[in-house]
């Protein structure tokens, strides 16, 4: 459906939501996710990252189960960051991104690419459990030995059964809890 304007002036009013986020940037996009996913105000420049409400998002996201969201939402923290915590949230993005290929590959096993999952998601968890190692054991309100134990005994588990056997499936799905 073409985007209606008049003379020089774009009316958003008119434009349906999928319209309207062809207009803005990806962090524009996250923001307003972010926004519909919590009831206090976001600010974006919280200075505390426990109250932060793109890392409670990334939480809120990894326990429905929405791992390429949790990732999305973390990694425009992570872009920001300067400090000491972005191994932090690198470690976490890339056990989303783990987990991302773990529900791929539960969800179409028999598919060419989605079948071939699990490696990368061993890599990643191998990877997120490196970047988060040295934050244990809490960090944030997370338990952080908790979840890189998780994620070492995933890798294990796909490792063990030399890549053929999937350890995730909705009904077991881990939940990450900030203390």
């Amino acid at each position: 459906m073409p985007v209606e304007k008049t003379g020089a002036r774009w009316f958003a009013h008119h434009l349906s939501r999928e319209q309207i986020k062809l207009f803005m940037s990806k962090g524009e996009r996250i923001s307003r996710f972010v926004a519909e996913l919590v009831v206090e105000d976001v600010d974006p420049n919280q200075r505390d990252i426990l109250k932060h409400p793109f890392y409670r998002a990334f939480f809120h996201c990894w326990n429905e189960k929405h791992y390429y969201e949790a990732h999305d939402v973390l990694e425009q923290l992570w872009l920001k960051t300067k400090s000491p915590d972005a191994d932090y949230f690198k470690g976490l993005i890339q056990a989303a991104g783990a987990f991302v290929h773990l529900q791929k590959r539960f969800e179409y096993p028999l598919h060419a690419k989605h079948s071939k999952r699990l490696s990368p998601a061993v890599r990643l968890c191998r990877l997120a459990e490196r970047n988060l190692s040295r934050f244990a054991p809490r960090h944030h309100g997370l338990d952080v030995a908790a979840l890189c134990q998780l994620l070492r005994t995933y890798s294990d588990r796909i490792v063990a059964s030399d890549y053929k056997t999937n350890p995730w499936s909705p009904e077991t799905a881990p939940k990450l809890e900030l203390l």
